[in-house]
């Protein structure tokens, strides 16, 4: 059978990586892709964005099915056109994205539904906004509502940041236009994060493998906010004990929830957590996000991780039999490293020719998000341009694996941490 990925990112690269490894799959397609997919000879770029275009191509080709990586497609309503017009698409409806689509309508739904969350206050007006951060204090949150390509998000440590960060989003030409038009204030929470993400068909739910992604740029956790600069699958933060509490008290009270809402969840459902200190049945566990779609590093290591047919899992989501799933995994750890362009996040150098890349294994292969082909030749067109990830038996192993072929992988202006996985070695859970 024929399938069809939406989006031109790592996350991307690697769900159609996995796809492709099915023996009923015959090929992949990638909407639009990028320079990465366009070298794989199981997958092919198609350069098509409009939905109508997609759907067209999809009845042309008889596509089996088609998943939607990114947010934004699916906040303007792509599975809504796909249903519609009766073909088999796996992802939330608008109204359901609105959970990554508008901050202020997921921190209400928290609240509707008991999930535990920070507290919050919404404001439009810019004055009413620093009042409130000026009589609660620092360190605070303050996040645009809308959709900002995971940078409108402000963890200010101090008051004159976050009374910054309102002004760049609710004044006159404010830096997120409709998306910053209304800001979300939240208590800053304290603690380790962890990224949840399981598959729903409506009624049924499938966790994925834990993961733990990196968010700053630099070392140690330090530097300012990006997409991801790496990640890593398992978490050992999220034990047993506690992916059974993160399933009660987080993923099926919000499944349950759209459903009682009138708005049946399907689709990828991260859930961004903040895992406070001490024994894991006491230890806080409130949500910083949901996100409508797999997490992107995340996705990659998760993806190579993947042993048993992805594309079965899929279908079954789509069929509405999650509950007969099951998904067969690597019991090693894998680790991803990004590699990111000159200048990101504030403003990443595009058309770097990519000089060397390391050669694919069985245990380490590099996804592509910000490159693309040009005459012939691989150049940087992103913020985030690989992410380099690698299979082994402790997270020590991994880690050395993976930057054994960072090493190997070069542009000009190259960034990438070098400390992707730390947080598990200090936890001393796992040792080669």
């Amino acid at each position: 059978m024929k399938l069809l990925v939406i989006g031109s990112g790592g996350r991307e690269h690697a769900l159609a990586w996995r796809l492709s490894q099915s023996p009923r799959v015959h090929k992949v397609y990638v909407a639009p892709g990028n320079g990465g997919t366009d070298r794989a000879p199981t997958l092919e770029n198609l350069p098509l964005q409009d939905t109508g275009a997609l759907i067209e191509f999809v009845r042309r080709e008889k596509i089996a099915f088609t998943v939607v990586g990114p947010e934004a497609p699916l906040a303007a309503g792509i599975v809504d056109a796909f249903r519609a017009a009766g073909l088999r698409i796996f992802g939330p409806t608008r109204a359901a994205a609105q959970l990554e689509s508008s901050k202020d309508y997921a921190k209400a739904f928290m609240v509707r539904h008991d999930i535990p969350t920070a507290a919050y206050a919404t404001f439009t007006d810019a004055a009413e906004a620093r009042a409130y951060i000026r009589a609660q204090g620092a360190p605070i949150v303050v996040k645009a509502d809308g959709l900002a390509a995971g940078k409108g998000v402000v963890v200010a440590q101090k008051l004159d940041e976050a009374l910054a960060a309102v002004d760049h989003m609710l004044g006159e030409n404010g830096a997120f236009g409709a998306a910053g038009a209304r800001v979300v204030v939240e208590e800053f929470l304290d603690g380790e994060e962890a990224s949840f993400i399981v598959m729903c068909d409506g009624q049924h739910v499938l966790p994925l493998a834990t993961s733990q992604d990196h968010k700053r740029l630099l070392d140690g956790d330090t530097g300012p906010n990006t997409g991801g600069m790496g990640a890593y699958s398992p978490a050992p933060l999220v034990t047993p004990a506690l992916h059974n509490r993160v399933m009660r008290e987080i993923i099926q009270p919000a499944v349950q929830g759209m459903a009682r809402d009138g708005i049946p969840y399907t689709g990828f459902l991260y859930a961004g957590l903040m895992i406070g200190p001490g024994p894991d049945a006491s230890r806080s566990l409130k949500v910083l996000e949901f996100n409508c779609r797999l997490g992107d590093p995340e996705t990659q290591p998760i993806m190579l991780r993947v042993k048993s047919d992805f594309s079965e899992t899929l279908e079954h989501a789509l069929d509405g039999t999650l509950d007969q799933a099951e998904i067969d995994w690597d019991r090693r750890t894998a680790v991803g490293v990004v590699l990111a362009a000159a200048g990101y996040p504030d403003a990443p150098r595009k058309g770097d020719p990519i000089t060397a890349l390391a050669p694919d294994t069985a245990d380490c292969v590099t996804f592509h998000a910000g490159t693309v082909t040009d005459n012939g030749t691989l150049r940087t067109s992103g913020g985030r341009v690989l992410c380099v990830t690698a299979l082994a038996d402790s997270i020590r192993r991994a880690q050395q694996a993976a930057y054994d072929a960072v090493n190997q992988t070069q542009f000009e202006g190259r960034q990438f941490r070098r400390d992707i996985g730390w947080r598990a070695l200090a936890a001393g859970k796992r040792h080669d």
